[in-house]
C-alpha cells in the first residue's frame, strides 16, 4: 500500500462525495448515528470504564460504518448490523488500533489538565471576590493548554484517520496501518486543510437558523446531526482517494485526475 499525494482541491471533493453517498440512504444513515450516539450516552451509566471501553471499541464500529459504506458503493442496502460488522473482520487489529488511540488521548487530556492547572482554575473561579488579574492569569493558561492539547492530539488524529480503513479493507497490522495512516495525512496536508476550512464552512451556515429562535434552532440540530454520517462518508471518499481504492463496483479510483 501507498499513499499517493492529491490537489487542495480533493478536499472539497470528499465531502461532496460523502453527501451523495449519504443521500443513497439518509434515513438508515441518520438511523445508525442516532445508534452510534445513544451507545456512546449509555457508556456513561458504567462511570470512567463505559466511556473508556466505548473509545477502545470506536475503530471496530467506526470500520463497520466503512464497510456500509462499500456496501452501498456496491448498491447493497445499508443496514443498522454495518454498525457491528467490525467485529466479524479484523476485530483484535481494530480494537488494538482502539487501544493505541485511547492512551494517546489519555496522554493528551493529561496534558490539557496538567498545562491548564486546573485545580488552581476551579479555586480561583469559584472563590468568592475573585481578583480579577488572577482570573485572566488563569484563563490565559487555560488557552496555552488548549493549544498544547490541539498540538498533541492532531498526530494522534492523523495515525488513526486512515487506520480502521487500511486494517479492515486491506488487511494491514495495526502499527503498519497506522504509521501509513500519518504519512497519507502528512503528504496530503493542503487537502487536509481544505477539508476541514469546508466543514468548518458548511457547520457555521448549518447553524444559522438557530439565531431564528426555538424553532429554527431545532432546525439547525437536526441539520448537524444529519451533516454527521455524510462526514463519514466523506472518510471513506478520502481512503479511496489518497490509496486510489477503487471499490469493486466502481473499477477503480472514483476521484480522476
Amino acid at each position: 500500500m501507498e499513499a499517493r499525494v492529491v490537489a487542495a482541491g480533493r478536499g472539497w471533493q470528499w465531502i461532496v462525495a460523502g453527501f451523495d453517498l449519504f443521500r443513497k440512504s439518509p434515513v438508515m444513515w441518520v438511523a445508525l448515528t442516532l445508534v452510534l450516539a445513544l451507545m456512546w450516552v449509555v457508556s456513561f451509566i458504567i462511570p470512567i470504564l463505559g466511556p473508556l471501553l466505548f473509545n477502545l471499541l470506536s475503530p471496530v464500529f467506526f470500520a463497520g460504518l466503512m464497510i456500509g459504506c462499500r456496501a452501498l458503493e456496491q448498491g447493497e442496502d445499508l443496514e443498522i448490523s454495518h454498525l457491528f460488522a467490525g467485529f466479524k473482520q479484523q476485530a483484535t487489529p481494530l480494537v488494538t488500533v482502539g487501544g493505541i488511540y485511547l492512551v494517546g488521548t489519555i496522554v493528551v487530556f493529561g496534558l490539557v489538565y496538567l498545562s491548564a492547572d486546573v485545580a488552581k482554575l476551579s479555586a480561583v473561579i469559584s472563590k468568592p471576590g475573585t481578583d480579577l488579574e488572577a482570573l485572566r492569569e488563569a484563563m490565559r493558561n487555560l488557552a496555552v493548554a488548549l493549544v498544547i492539547g490541539a498540538a498533541a492530539y492532531l498526530p494522534l488524529l492523523m495515525l488513526v484517520w486512515f487506520a480502521p480503513l487500511l486494517v479492515v479493507f486491506d488487511a494491514l497490522a495495526p502499527l503498519e496501518a497506522m504509521k501509513l495512516s500519518f504519512a497519507a495525512c502528512f503528504k496530503n496536508v493542503l487537502p487536509f486543510l481544505v477539508y476541514g476550512a469546508a466543514i468548518l464552512g458548511l457547520w457555521i451556515v448549518l447553524s444559522l437558523p438557530a439565531a431564528l429562535g426555538a424553532a429554527g434552532t431545532v432546525l439547525a440540530i437536526a441539520l448537524l446531526v444529519a451533516s454527521i454520517p455524510a462526514l463519514f462518508c466523506s472518510i471513506y471518499a478520502s481512503y479511496k482517494d489518497v490509496f486510489a481504492a477503487g471499490g469493486p463496483a466502481s473499477g477503480g479510483n472514483p476521484f480522476p485526475r
